[in-house]
């Protein structure tokens, strides 16, 4: 547990700033010191997702974080882009500085293309339900799929309150029903545009056309993937541990999607122990 003194210092060297990253603005929060550590959310989210890391990363480490393009603060671009823009972005965020990454599912496809175009600001990678993409990518099975097209439309609070149980594992929200209010709360602070969405939506669908060459990262890599995830389903965080030329992988039984937010304290305690071997 973290000491009042401790808790002032990390407050203290927190920055909010807003950087541009080609023709639109990001904004990006700083906080702790020490090595770098940038977080990339998945699809649609901003960086509330992180919201069980942030302040445990930032007692050890620079922990850098930003809504991705389109999401929270950052600005809504008017063009299309795909996951080479949203990579750029992430290479703008950390100016040069060499950085453990730490990314979500589609913050995964962010973080491995990252990783093939600018190899020098890549220390280390934890890749959490995600997968490569390509013809043996796993789809989301179509109940998953069909769910999501009905909520398509519905208000903010009511798309979250349908789509997001799905992203835990089974149970799960019903189970941990303040928590999950909390996260609803925290995620409808800045809610995510519908164009974002449907933007993110063709990224990933970019992404999974042409695959991603991960036998050319060098970055030591830990890969979790919860064998419950509905959303990236296990058999993609599988077969992309056996592709990478150096990882580890962590397969978390009777876990969903979101593992970050679903076993919070598990998925830390991974991540310092990979990040201090």
């Amino acid at each position: 547990m973290r000491t009042p003194s401790r808790v002032a210092s990390v407050r203290s060297l927190k920055a909010a700033t807003a950087i541009v990253s080609g023709s639109h603005r990001l904004y990006v929060e700083e906080r702790g010191e020490g090595e770098p550590l940038l977080f990339i959310e998945g699809l649609g989210q901003s960086m509330w997702a992180w919201r069980e890391q942030i302040p445990v990363f930032a007692k050890r480490f620079r922990t850098i974080a930003y809504d991705t393009r389109g999401t929270g603060r950052s600005a809504v671009p008017a063009k299309p882009y795909g996951i080479d823009e949203l990579a750029e972005d992430a290479a703008n965020v950390l100016d040069g500085r060499q950085a453990h990454v730490v990314a979500l599912s589609m913050g995964g496809y962010v973080a491995l293309t990252l990783a093939l175009a600018r190899a020098e600001l890549v220390r280390s990678l934890v890749l959490a339900a995600t997968g490569a993409g390509g013809p043996e990518r796993v789809p989301r099975p179509q109940h998953v799929r069909d769910a999501f097209a009905a909520a398509t439309g519905l208000p903010y609070d009511d798309y979250g309150r349908r789509t997001m149980p799905l992203t835990f594992s089974g149970g799960w929200t019903e189970q941990n029903a303040d928590r999950f209010e909390q996260i609803l709360a925290a995620r409808g602070v800045h809610p995510t545009r519908d164009e974002t969405l449907e933007a993110h939506i063709q990224a990933c669908y970019g992404f999974y056309a042409r695959a991603c060459e991960v036998e050319r990262i060098d970055a030591p890599a830990l890969v979790v993937h919860g064998d419950e995830d509905l959303i990236v389903p296990v058999e993609n965080g599988r077969m992309l541990a056996s592709r990478l030329s150096n990882a580890r992988y962590v397969e978390l039984p009777g876990i969903g999607h979101n593992l970050q937010l679903e076993v919070p304290d598990r998925f830390n305690a991974l991540v310092l122990e990979f990040l201090d071997a």
